[in-house]
């Protein structure tokens, strides 16, 4: 996320033109991908965890519903912090751009509904394996439909900025490629939550390293389907765009997620991840706040280098400062995290009776 941000923000001239930001961009269509997919999969072991605990389905909903809704709320708070920062050039419409935390409440809203109508519609001895199909059902059919909601299906009836969460065509008239509507961006969440799901299960909790080795080379295979299919003489839609809408290039981008889980399996079970210290665990631990921070210092106007305007060992040099510079407030988070969690357990201590 930092290495995208920061080379779109900065790199000006020939830099622009050159492979090494193609690269730095494709990079780039992972980070949110990865976002959606670990919120699905959080979002499935607090669903599963309220279940066991015997809460009924409309509890589970309302509690899950709500905390997306909360997400939802930081998003349109970010917008409306990055409009004040930007009195006086940015448009009014800015207020209403469907970003990444907008698609993650989403999101988590529509993740709810869908576990609330499972639960309270079928009664099953395998809760588990229902959602998870349920999610798995979701994710395809917001793929499938994509490249028809960005042209032939596209909901022109409805005002821009709600239409704008369903494709992104913001007051632009046409959908846009750097927005985050439901379509597609919502089926890597559900995709998320069917992991997060089979995860939870007893067989999977048996044979972790055997189940996550399977997943790397299902996401290996997932890579291989989607160029594969991509390849094909005869397609399936009439207009398609295939670095956002296209559903064989969202296999590709799942076959990825997978194996990236893979990797970060193997890094935290075998790998450095077991030594102490690691910057991008403590990264992940704080991401909301690092994300809304880093932006400011990337894109806004306290840009720590000038946009648009340097070569690509500057804005390395600035992608060094930003990665340190986070990690450090990340650092300081946790710190302050911790102390005003013990210090509200001192006060909560309870009084221990004293003999004379």
């Amino acid at each position: 996320m930092f290495q995208t941000h920061c080379y779109d923000s900065w790199l000006g001239g020939a830099a622009r033109q050159s492979k090494f930001f193609m690269w730095s961009q494709v990079l780039g269509t992972l980070p949110a991908p990865l976002f959606l997919f670990l919120a699905g999969i959080s979002f499935a072991i607090v669903t599963d965890k309220l279940r066991l605990k015997g809460l009924a389905a409309g509890q589970i909903a309302r509690t899950t519903i709500r905390r997306g809704a909360e997400i939802l709320a930081l998003g349109l708070l970010f917008r409306l912090q990055e409009f004040a920062v930007s009195w006086g050039w940015a448009p009014g419409s800015d207020l209403l751009r469907v970003d990444i935390l907008n698609a993650i409440g989403i999101s988590m809203m529509l993740m709810g509904l869908g576990c609330w109508m499972v639960l309270s519609l079928t009664q099953t001895s395998r809760p588990r394996l229902i959602l998870g199909l349920m999610a798995v059902g979701v994710a395809a059919i917001i793929s499938l439909l994509s490249p028809l909601i960005w042209t032939t299906w596209r909901p022109r009836w409805l005002p821009w900025p709600l239409e704008s969460y369903i494709n992104g065509v913001h007051n632009l008239n046409e959908p846009q490629s750097w927005l985050f509507p439901i379509f597609p961006w919502s089926a890597f969440a559900f995709v998320g939550l069917a992991v997060g799901l089979f995860l939870l299960s007893d067989g999977a909790r048996k044979h972790e390293a055997r189940t996550f080795a399977l997943a790397g080379a299902a996401g290996v295979g997932l890579i291989y389907l989607g160029r594969w299919l991509n390849a094909r003489p005869v397609q399936l839609y009439a207009a398609i765009d295939f670095w956002h809408t296209s559903p064989n290039f969202f296999l590709i981008r799942v076959g990825w997620l997978f194996a990236i889980s893979t990797g970060a399996y193997a890094w935290c079970r075998w790998g450095p991840g077991q030594r102490g210290f690691s910057p991008l665990i403590q990264l992940g631990q704080t991401s909301l706040l690092v994300y809304w921070v880093h932006i400011e210092f990337v894109y806004g106007r306290i840009s720590i280098l000038p946009k648009h305007a340097v070569d690509i060992p500057t804005a390395s040099l600035g992608l060094v400062a930003i990665f340190f510079f986070m990690l450090g407030l990340s650092l300081l988070r946790t710190e302050l995290k911790g102390r005003r969690v013990g210090a509200l357990g001192w006060f909560r201590k309870p009084l221990k009776a004293t003999s004379n």
